[in-house]
């Protein structure tokens, strides 16, 4: 059985079969739904539901209060039809000529970026187009049947190689293959682009980019973007690490700042291992005490889901709208249990 899903004010309409998430469905159909980490945590999805009906089998909607559910919020990635439904969200016509695509790649380069983290550049196959904007990610597709989820650290203006940056996590096998295993020239199955943490070109307000660890990587993307499509918008780059080691491209956020005035960089040690002239403490309580009023900007956070909760707290106590807050939380995926 099949419901037909009806999105408000677009007035556009898809359908969703039985046991499959109202996102799932506008994805599948090229619908430019807003979402996040897909797995009900960051609250990216959220929507009303004019009329309908639906359920949450699967697990709980994280993401909403008790009085969002009250009020008819729905969070998609999660919800099921029980009927025919309306429902409020708002398309990204940024990513309504973008096409999900499942593709062959193959292993370029790999290069030790620190001491835990991998960049590897994936050759795409040269009779294959892929679209993607700066801030999406790829899923990489293992034999096993599972997904590993990695941001694309490059703009898309060069498309025919895409580049992950990867962190190598403790129990992590597949992480823990790509630092031990992985060699030049093996292939790798993706599906991408997904996500739509992505750079708002229509604005023109200034931006600050939060990124914590890895988060740099679809940061870098945003900010080459912006740099090739001659953005000169106000930007303002704060990148949270434990130690100076784990800045593993602060180089390239040097010479962001010191080649175009509009970009600023400030690097923020939350362990420093020495005296240091770098500032410390937590990334967003930096942008705090840089910015008492935030009510003019747009801000990009990506990393650690407590990093980008902990903005998406405090923010708003200095005048940020939510709607200006855009984010991407970094979930860690649990290894595979053995049989």
């Amino acid at each position: 059985m099949s419901f037909v899903v009806k999105i408000e004010p677009s007035n556009l309409s898809f359908n969703v079969e039985e046991n499959e998430s109202i996102l799932a469905a506008a994805l599948r159909q090229h619908v430019a739904m807003p979402y996040g980490c897909r797995s009900g945590t960051c609250g990216n999805c959220k929507g009303h539901v004019l009329s309908g009906e639906i359920t949450y089998p699967i697990k709980e909607a994280l993401a909403l209060t008790e009085e969002e559910l009250n009020s008819q919020v729905a969070l998609f990635c999660q919800a099921q039809a029980l009927s025919d439904l309306t429902i409020e969200a708002h398309l990204l016509p940024s990513l309504n000529e973008i096409v999900v695509k499942k593709l062959p790649s193959r292993v370029a380069e790999k290069t030790q970026l620190s001491h835990d983290v991998i960049g590897i550049k994936l050759k795409l196959p040269v009779t294959e187009s892929f679209q993607f904007v700066g801030g999406q990610y790829i899923d990489i597709l293992l034999a096993d049947g599972r997904r590993r989820s990695f941001s694309l650290a490059n703009a898309p203006q060069d498309n025919q190689f895409v580049e992950l940056h990867i962190r190598v996590v403790e129990g992590g096998d597949f992480t823990h293959f790509v630092m031990e295993e992985l060699q030049a020239k093996a292939i790798l199955r993706i599906e991408g682009p997904h996500g739509n943490f992505f750079l708002r070109e229509d604005s023109d307000l200034p931006v600050i980019f939060m990124a914590g660890g890895t988060g740099f990587a679809p940061v870098k993307s945003m900010i080459e973007q912006s740099i090739a499509n001659n953005i000169t918008r106000e930007m303002h780059l704060y990148w949270g690490a434990r130690t100076r080691q784990d800045l593993y491209l602060h180089e390239l956020a040097l010479q962001w700042a010191q080649e175009y005035p509009h970009i600023q960089y400030t690097p923020v040690l939350s362990e420093p291992d020495t005296d240091t002239d770098f500032r410390t403490g937590w990334v967003h309580e930096a942008i705090l005490s840089d910015f008492n009023d935030l009510s003019n900007y747009e801000i990009y956070a990506c990393g650690p889901p407590v990093m980008v909760a902990a903005g998406k707290t405090s923010f708003p106590n200095h005048h940020l709208s939510l709607e200006n807050y855009f984010s991407d939380a970094f979930e860690f995926q649990e290894p595979k249990k053995p049989n």
